[in-house]
């Protein structure tokens, strides 16, 4: 069966090859049987199903493979965006040899379970910038905390404040952003005030899209080097990803 597929499949080819060239056949055959040929490719995938599953895993494994080029281009052709914007609060060596950047809702319980490991990075690992985006994907009072976590960094108070929201073990309402606010050491009316800052909005917009371009479409994604991985990670799989950045992977 598979000869008479092969048979089938080469006549078929020889015939469009040689139209497609304008020569004469030496000797005139007739057209394939398109129905045969059919008939033939049928019963062959029918005796050998797992040439479909063979084709399944092939044509997955080209689309993942297409989509890491294309994130990888998209990381590189947004580089400045994601590790340099003026505005993005920094924290560890600002100096440091990897950078690590999170994009975070503080309303996320999985983003609230990262803290950890992020801060015990940031403890042990000297070389180490840490890069934190606000992206509120979770409704209005997320958008509100992001707003007042933008405004603490006016007050030089932002990781503080990122720590305590992240630490509040309730749903938080924009009552309770305020009162954490207060426990944190932050002049509230101030950051009421900058909270309405246009800067602040437009920086929270331009973070969104730079999301969109990424294709990350929700919380927590973290960026190291070339590498993006969305959905939460251990401590060990980030210690991991951090050393390939460093070793130039």
């Amino acid at each position: 069966m598979k000869s008479k597929l092969a048979l089938a499949l080469a006549a078929a080819l020889l015939c469009a090859a040689v139209a497609a060239s304008g020569q004469a056949q030496p000797t005139p055959q007739p057209p394939p049987d398109e129905e045969a040929v059919r008939k033939i490719v049928r019963e062959y995938l029918l005796e050998h199903p797992e040439v479909i599953e063979e084709a399944i895993r092939a044509l997955q494994a080209r689309r993942q493979a297409d989509q890491v080029a294309r994130t990888r281009d998209a990381l590189v052709k947004n580089r400045v965006a994601l590790e340099d914007h003026p505005m993005s609060p920094v924290s560890g060596n600002p100096d440091g040899d990897v950078t690590l950047v999170e994009f975070f809702d503080y309303q996320c319980g999985y983003c609230k379970r990262s803290l950890e490991p992020v801060m015990d990075l940031l403890e042990t690992d000297p070389g180490l910038r840490v890069v934190w985006k606000d992206f509120p994907v979770l409704g209005q009072v997320s958008t509100f905390a992001a707003l007042a976590s933008m405004a603490a960094q006016k007050q030089g108070k932002y990781l503080e404040f990122h720590k305590a929201l992240m630490g509040s073990p309730e749903r938080l309402t924009e009552e309770s952003v305020m009162e954490i606010a207060g426990q944190a050491g932050l002049d509230v009316a101030r950051l009421q005030q900058d909270m309405a800052d246009a800067e602040v909005i437009s920086y929270l917009q331009d973070t969104q899209r730079l999301a969109r371009e990424l294709g990350i479409n929700g919380t927590p994604a973290f960026v190291i080097g070339n590498t993006l991985v969305p959905g939460a990670v251990d401590g060990a799989r980030l210690r991991q990803l951090i050393a390939q950045a460093r070793s130039g992977n």
